[in-house]
């Protein structure tokens, strides 16, 4: 059981969090509900306290598991969701939307769902162009003040979004993706967040199973799974970029660990308030994961993992078009 934690601004967390996305989305069938509710509470018996959800995941039914899963441990546990979407009259979303009406719906609807009187910590999940971000941020601080919500947090922001948000009520933490399959956060973000004392959050910190050894060259993803349509696992683009899995699975073996351990102690390494999410829905898996945490690299391990990352050009980019479209970069 790890006992490590870390510090997104003010909220104490586990060291790794569980992305749960992968629980009811996404990553083709998804499992029974009662398996998922026995696997999310196991995470905790294992030393997990930080799990992110979304509105969006499902739509609902994410919060809804976690809310049935966690109530019995609520007090022991760190729960992130989001807001940022509407809905059309049957729930499916319609588009990004942070409105400060819509704010409150979505956590009212999430309180409900997560069986809670507060949500630790709640992200804007996109950057709405539509409503000025210090719209968003003084309506977070509001449901702070009423005591509905703990933490405020931004999802896949720039730097000049972060700024402003800041200067209206303090950001807890920051969520995107950064791996050593993708890092442009080094240059973008992290410098803004050690300023400001701002937390990071990096989700996909496995590069969506790329870094967790399973996926090969012939590897097809089917009905149900994101990854059939981003530019990243077309076959081509695998071909290339399991080269940086090459690299990396030929540096663990020197430390007896798994390609998974070494990418997420990479991550580790790199400040003492990134807290990565990687998702799973096997207990295995989730033990690998934590093993990381006991995986001290030294500088120069870093440091030769970095140079693998740098010495292989990533082929397609993170999403399709039009879902990159929706990241923030000012």
């Amino acid at each position: 059981m790890s006992t490590a934690t870390r510090q997104l601004g003010d909220l104490s967390v586990s060291a790794l969090g569980l992305g749960c996305m992968g629980i009811s989305q996404s990553f083709g069938q998804t499992p029974d509900r009662a398996d998922a509710v026995a696997f999310l509470r196991h995470a905790v018996e294992i030393g997990v306290t930080f799990f992110d959800t979304a509105e969006v995941y499902g739509p609902f039914q994410n919060e809804d598991i976690l809310g049935e899963a966690l109530r019995p441990v609520r007090d022991q546990v760190v729960i992130a969701t989001k807001f940022g979407f509407a809905y059309d009259s049957s729930g499916r979303p319609t588009g990004i939307s942070s409105r400060p009406g819509n704010i409150r719906r979505a956590v009212e609807g999430s309180l409900r769902r997560l069986r809670s009187e507060t949500v630790d910590l709640i992200y804007q999940h996109r950057v709405d162009p539509e409503v000025p971000i210090e719209d968003v941020a003084g309506t977070v601080g509001e449901l702070i003040a009423e005591g509905k919500v703990k933490h405020f947090g931004l999802s896949e922001a720039g730097p000049t979004t972060i700024r402003r948000a800041h200067a209206v009520h303090p950001v807890a933490a920051l969520q995107s993706e950064y791996s050593l399959f993708w890092r442009e956060p080094e240059t973008s973000v992290l410098p803004v967040l050690l300023e400001l004392g701002i937390g990071f959050v990096p989700f996909s910190p496995l590069g969506r199973g790329l870094l967790a050894g399973a996926v090969t060259r012939d590897s097809t993803f089917g009905e149900g799974d994101i990854r059939a349509n981003l530019p990243r696992f077309t076959s081509v683009a695998l071909d290339a970029n399991l080269e940086l899995v090459d690299r990396v699975r030929s540096i663990a073996t020197r430390f007896d660990a798994t390609i998974s351990q070494v990418a997420l102690a990479w991550l580790l390494a790199q400040r003492p308030w990134i807290v990565p999410i990687p998702g799973t829905r096997r207990s295995t898996r989730l033990a690998e994961n934590l093993g990381a945490i006991d995986l001290h690299l030294t500088p120069d391990d870093v440091a030769e993992l970095t140079a693998a990352s740098d010495a292989v050009i990533v082929v397609g980019d993170r999403y399709p078009e039009a879902m990159q479209a929706t990241v923030d970069r000012n």
